[in-house]
């Protein structure tokens, strides 16, 4: 298969190693400095030299901010075959996009990011896709994730955004808040050190992939729920209520179970 990987970013990049032994793979990047180290495939600069290579199937892994605008700048020099796709951690505007485009698609998200994740062994991650699209192009996406072992969910494009601002935004925003009251530690217990390591590999990743899950509209709910959450145990703690803080560790256990 003709592949076109949009963005030669640290997800274009590894799509692109991992496709390009068995498709014939172009990356379309502006950015010459990104394509260094990419190989066994064609590299483009130049946006027209997208309608030459003629693909069957595009692969979207710019920026969220510039998703659509790439789409909307490749669209009039493909082929009206050719199944056009991203993996956007929030899927906002992209249902609509596609739903108007006239071009069969599939959305999908794998739940990892390249610099936090272990390749050599993903059988713990996840990989989202939207149940709306193109049958011929979920099949691709199913069958590659499934070689990589990961857990694969399927969710409409609601579903999804609703799933990530939970799985996600949740612990983006408890980490960062952690990492925001740090200071100094010369003997750091054992849970400070979890957090702290947690903590550096959330703040490793891309800032844009940091802030595409956080400008997910169904996040500001969930850290709504954290500023409740911590209201309540910080009211046990002032009024120094050991009967309540003993009530609130039932709660949150029962949560955990």
């Amino acid at each position: 298969m003709k592949i076109l990987i949009l963005g030669a970013g640290k997800m274009g990049s590894f799509f692109t190693d991992l496709l390009s032994f068995d498709h014939e793979v172009a990356v379309f990047e502006q950015d010459p400095k990104r394509m260094r180290f990419i190989y066994n495939a064609l590299r483009m600069q130049h946006i027209d030299e997208v309608k030459d290579f003629n693909p069957e199937l595009v692969i979207n892994c710019v920026t969220l901010n510039h998703t659509l605008d790439a789409f909307r700048a490749v669209l009039p020099l493909l082929p009206p075959y050719c199944i056009i796709s991203d993996i956007a951690s929030v899927k906002t505007h992209l249902k609509e996009f596609y739903e108007t485009c006239g071009f069969p698609y599939v959305s999908t998200h794998p739940m990892f990011g390249p610099t936090f994740a272990n390749l050599d062994n993903l059988s713990k991650e996840n990989a989202i896709i939207i149940s709306e699209g193109d049958h011929l192009g979920k099949i691709f996406f199913k069958d590659l994730y499934s070689r990589l072992h990961l857990n694969i969910r399927e969710y409409t494009f609601k579903e999804h955004d609703e799933v990530v601002a939970y799985s996600l935004g949740i612990p983006f925003a408890s980490t960062m808040v952690f990492a925001a009251t740090m200071k100094h530690q010369d003997a750091p217990g054992t849970t400070f050190k979890r957090h702290m390591k947690t903590a550096r590999g959330l703040l490793s990743e891309d800032d844009y992939l940091l802030t595409e899950i956080l400008l997910n509209p169904h996040v500001p709910h969930q850290i709504e729920r954290i500023q409740e959450e911590l209201s309540i145990l910080l009211q046990d703690i002032r009024n120094k209520d050991t009967e309540g803080i003993k009530q609130y560790l039932t709660k949150i256990r029962k949560n955990i179970e």
